[in-house]
């Protein structure tokens, strides 16, 4: 059955083909407040769509911990794990995706603004991923780049439509947890 909006793109009501409407879930609200406001910010979806590329499995944040890593060579280590904990997180969030399927925003009042290669949105790989590498960045410079990173990437997610809000939550939480995990390694297993 496809899903038809009887009213405008902004209205919070969903229809399926000879169904009465229901209402839109309160995350798909949430969705088209960040669109109707944030991302109707002039730059608001070319930021946000930067981003997306940027953070596409993971391969900007391996950059920058292969480039600290390079030019850093007091902080190897520590540029080295912001490479290898952005990574591990994006493997525990695929991992998670496959075992949850839950779809992406698929309300026809979201608008979706980007491409993605796949369908299935919990958790956001990119806030996980983001997430792991922001706070092992902070720990090698001692910067305050969770505070920094982090809530873009998880709001252009929601300006892209590509995720619902508790996606980039979870994936915010799995990705302090995989930086977590990623430190304690080092603890346990780093030189001896």
């Amino acid at each position: 059955m496809s899903s038809v909006s009887t009213a405008d793109a902004a209205s919070p009501v969903d229809v399926d083909a000879g169904a009465e409407p229901r209402p839109a879930s309160l995350e798909v609200r949430m969705l088209q407040a960040v669109q109707g406001t944030v991302g109707r910010a002039p730059a608001a979806t070319s930021v946000a769509r930067g981003l997306s590329h940027f953070g596409e499995h993971a391969l900007g944040w391996m950059a920058i911990g292969g480039v600290g890593a390079l030019v850093d060579r007091p902080r190897r280590r520590e540029w080295a794990a912001v490479a290898v904990g952005a990574v591990g997180a994006h493997a525990a969030s695929i991992v998670i995706k496959r075992v949850v399927r839950r779809r992406r925003p698929s309300h026809p009042s979201v608008q979706v603004n980007v491409s993605t290669p796949s369908r299935l949105s919990f958790p956001s790989s990119h806030a996980t991923s983001t997430t792991a590498a922001a706070v092992l960045m902070a720990r090698a410079t001692g910067l305050p780049f969770p505070a920094v990173l982090v809530p873009p990437m998880l709001l252009s997610r929601l300006v892209l439509g590509v995720h619902y809000p508790t996606d980039v939550l979870a994936g915010a939480a799995l990705g302090a947890a995989s930086a977590a995990v990623v430190v304690q390694a080092e603890k346990k297993f780093g030189e001896r």
